[in-house]
């Protein structure tokens, strides 16, 4: 949390005069019992209306300066506490933006999301809470204490007794509270994340009949946290009573000691009243306390989470462009050189040893099953993995050595899932190229076979594109994430199983309008379909990770047996000795 303060920097001035205007607050209230002590015993005693009168406007210009003081620092300390919160929260994002899809596979991103939300918000009420009453309520305890025995020694022991065996009370419940907190809020995170993982798969559930588990599931985690919390609960209801009862026992003492001392001339009721008010300020600030320190407890918690996602460092780095210049397109675009990777926690290699050079200009296909190792080849070709071994060159240079940013401007993917963003259709299109002009859009769009799509909407590039696209099919959002790769008019093109949602005959359209457009670009193309690959230069065909076959579909057909089981698995018609068997 040490760490977090430095984002307090800009706030040095509010982080100070925020508890200076609560203090002078707190002063305004030790001064109230001594007024009232004036007016009992110089007013009500010396019948008096002056001196009542005095202290009556006495009193409202207390009330009207702490109120003044109270709101001043309730601004103060809202502008740092939501000023801080801020610069942490960008901080945060800007720091996940640097992140490689290593730490992003490994943290997860339910995870990232509650830091930035949840853990962010706890440390912003902590940092408010502090700054507006951590040294209030000492003051005010102390205070009232050291103004008792101003007023009266004997009677002030009392007070020092009473704070000893609350201070025990107090910070004895918060003691054994505080862990129990932490485990509530872990059961309440264990409820939260079955809950959004329920609602996320909510399609499969009902297609698999689950709803009844799932229900029985929540039911049980529910219950645990209800009883976490009962058990929690049933132990902070104890600070009241308990306080109060000392605080009774405690203004009993005093009101019967003091009370013999007003018989005897010693003590004047004035100052029973003024020492019976310090009491009751003195209880109060305690269990004020109390309840701050567990919030505080809370946000020092959630800020070593944070400080944790900032103390992680990306796993890949870049080296500084100072004036370097890129490599020029080649002939040669991409080259793996033995490359072997493994997923950041895995025990095995996800591809192994894959070696292959891609032209310019040529349509490169790649398949394989499932889990083959398809997609971390793209991955591999755009770093968004670093090899585990072996080399990577685009254009003849290790992608190692572009500067941040430079190689991905060379490449268009059009990963797996289709995501699009909030906002128009113009706007997600433009992600590919800030400056493309409406007909750049529309050719992008045509070659996608996404004109009817667009034109079948209210407002055409400006219709809404809700989040996510939900408002999409997957069909409509496949072709539209495509027209964003062409729109951006790449060197290499990577399309990652991006007709997977369409039909063949649109599927087939696709690939021929994107040959056209790519006369001098490298075009991957990652599929299942041997129709998707078939008519590609060089074909790549993986299995379990290995390159087990590589060349065109005709020698394919002749040498690779993974290849030939894919085809014949797809067009079982063609398989030899077929009509034979019939």
């Amino acid at each position: 949390m040490k760490k977090l303060l430095v984002f307090m920097r800009a706030y040095k001035k509010e982080s100070i005069l925020a508890p200076l205007f609560k203090l002078m607050e707190a002063g305004m209230d030790l001064l109230v019992p001594l007024a009232v002590a004036a007016i009992i015993n110089q007013g009500i005693a010396g019948e008096d209306r002056g001196v009542v009168t005095k202290y009556f406007f006495f009193l409202i210009a207390l009330a009207i300066l702490g109120m003044a003081f109270s709101f001043t620092a309730q601004w103060l300390a809202a502008k740092a506490s939501v000023g801080f919160a801020a610069k942490v929260r960008q901080a945060l994002f800007d720091h996940i933006q640097e992140l490689s899809y290593t730490e992003l596979d490994t943290l997860g991103a339910d995870t990232l999301i509650t830091r930035m939300t949840s853990d962010v918000n706890q440390v912003q009420n902590g940092v408010n809470l502090a700054l507006r009453l951590l040294l209030r309520s000492p003051f005010i305890v102390f205070g009232a204490m050291i103004m008792a025995f101003t007023i009266d020694a004997k009677s002030a022991w009392i007070f020092l007794a009473a704070i000893f065996a609350l201070s025990v009370v107090v910070f004895g419940i918060m003691t054994r509270s505080i862990p129990l907190f932490s485990k509530a809020q872990a059961a309440l995170d264990r409820l939260l994340g079955g809950t959004r993982e329920n609602l996320t798969g909510v399609r499969v559930i009902r297609a698999f009949c689950k709803e009844e588990k799932e229900i029985e599931d929540f039911d049980g985690k529910n219950e645990a946290l209800t009883r976490m919390n009962e058990r929690v609960g049933r132990l902070s209801a104890l600070m009241n009573p308990a306080t109060y009862a000392i605080i009774s026992i405690a203004t009993i003492v005093l009101i019967w000691k003091s009370g013999a001392r007003v018989d005897a001339g010693s003590l004047r009721q004035g100052d029973v009243v003024a020492l019976y008010n310090y009491m009751a300020q003195i209880v109060v600030e305690l269990v004020k306390l109390a309840s701050l320190i567990i919030t505080i407890n809370k946000a020092l918690a959630c800020g070593r989470r944070i400080q944790d996602m900032l103390d992680v460092r990306p796993s890949m780095e870049y080296p500084k462009e100072n004036g370097q210049a890129l490599a020029p397109a080649r002939e040669e675009s991409v080259r793996f050189e033995h490359v072997t990777f493994a997923y950041a926690g895995s025990g095995a290699a996800a591809v192994t040893n894959i070696d292959f050079s891609a032209r310019r200009g040529q349509t490169v296909g790649i398949i394989g099953g499932t889990g083959s190792g398809k997609t971390t080849v793209a991955n591999l070709i755009s770093r968004f993995y670093d090899a585990t071994e072996g080399r990577v060159l685009v254009d003849g240079q290790d992608v190692k050595a572009y500067p941040e940013g430079a190689l991905i401007r060379k490449i268009g993917v059009v990963p797996q899932r289709a995501v699009l963003f909030e906002g128009s259709i113009r706007e997600n299109l433009l992600w590919g190229n800030q400056n493309a002009s409406d007909d750049e859009l529309w050719r992008a769009i045509e070659a996608a076979q996404a004109g009817d799509v667009v034109r079948g909407k209210e407002g055409q590039l400006d219709a809404r594109v809700e989040q996510a696209g939900r408002n999409l099919s997957g069909g409509q959002r496949q072709r539209l994430t495509i027209a964003r790769a062409l729109v951006k008019d790449p060197d290499i093109l990577i399309l990652d199983d991006a007709a997977s949602a369409l039909d063949f005959a649109t599927d087939l359209k696709l690939r021929r309008a994107v040959h056209a457009l790519a006369e001098n670009k490298t075009v991957f193309i990652i599929s299942q379909r041997t129709s998707s690959v078939k008519a590609a230069d060089l074909i790549l065909v993986l299995d379990d990770g290995r390159l087990v076959g590589k060349g065109g579909h005709d020698k394919l057909m002749r040498t690779c047996p993974v290849y030939q089981e894919i085809y014949y698995s797809q067009f079982p018609q063609e398989r030899p000795g077929k009509e034979a068997r019939g």
